[in-house]
């Protein structure tokens, strides 16, 4: 009689245990590869060689991301822009289109830098870099042009008006960390008073 409390304490525990062993692969997997992990990972750039009037293009989500230096000339461009009627939202008042923190028509923690997805907010293709005024029709100032379906935007990646695209580009999350780093895919920590 004692055998059989034996055998079904063994048998519960060998239960229990190849549960455990199948359980913890099961749940191991809902957790993000190493891969999905890192493609979400915020992404340090140095900008401290970027030249003014220049842009680089980093990747962040597997989005490509614009870090653009701009001139005296572009923030005066931009300004004429501003008060011109030709742009959709040229305050940048859509709060969808940036971060809470990016306020303003130049739509940038610091005036000097541009930071935004580099992906045209019509149909998801990418804009060309047309900085010379002229180079994409006689009233172009200079900007972002989307060689898909004509869409077009300025250096604060603000929509023109007439022209396929919804909205402006949008400004991912980012804050600096020096002088010439900053940091895309984090908030800029909160300053304390």
């Amino acid at each position: 009689m004692k055998r059989r409390p034996f055998l079904v304490g063994a048998t519960v525990v060998a239960g229990g245990v190849g549960a455990a062993f199948t359980a913890v692969p099961f749940i191991a997997s809902w957790q993000p590869s190493a891969r999905a992990r890192a493609a979400g990972a915020p992404v340090e750039v140095d900008v401290d060689k970027l030249e003014p009037g220049q842009q680089l293009t980093v990747e962040w989500r597997g989005k490509p991301v614009w870090v653009l230096r701009r001139t005296p000339s572009i923030l005066e461009r931009l300004a004429t822009l501003t008060d011109s009627g030709r742009l959709r939202d040229p305050l940048a008042e859509v709060a969808t289109q940036q971060p809470a923190y990016i306020t303003g028509p130049l739509r940038s923690l610091e005036e000097e830098y541009l930071v935004v997805v580099a992906i045209c907010t019509h149909l998801g293709c990418v804009p060309l870099f047309r900085p010379e005024p002229g180079s994409v029709g006689d009233d172009w100032p200079g900007g972002y042009f989307c060689p898909c379906h004509g869409s077009r935007f300025d250096f604060a990646g603000r929509v023109f008006k007439a022209v396929p695209a919804p909205i402006n580009l949008e400004v991912p999350p980012y804050r600096f960390l020096s002088d010439h780093q900053i940091e895309i895919g984090v908030d800029p920590k909160p300053t304390t008073s």
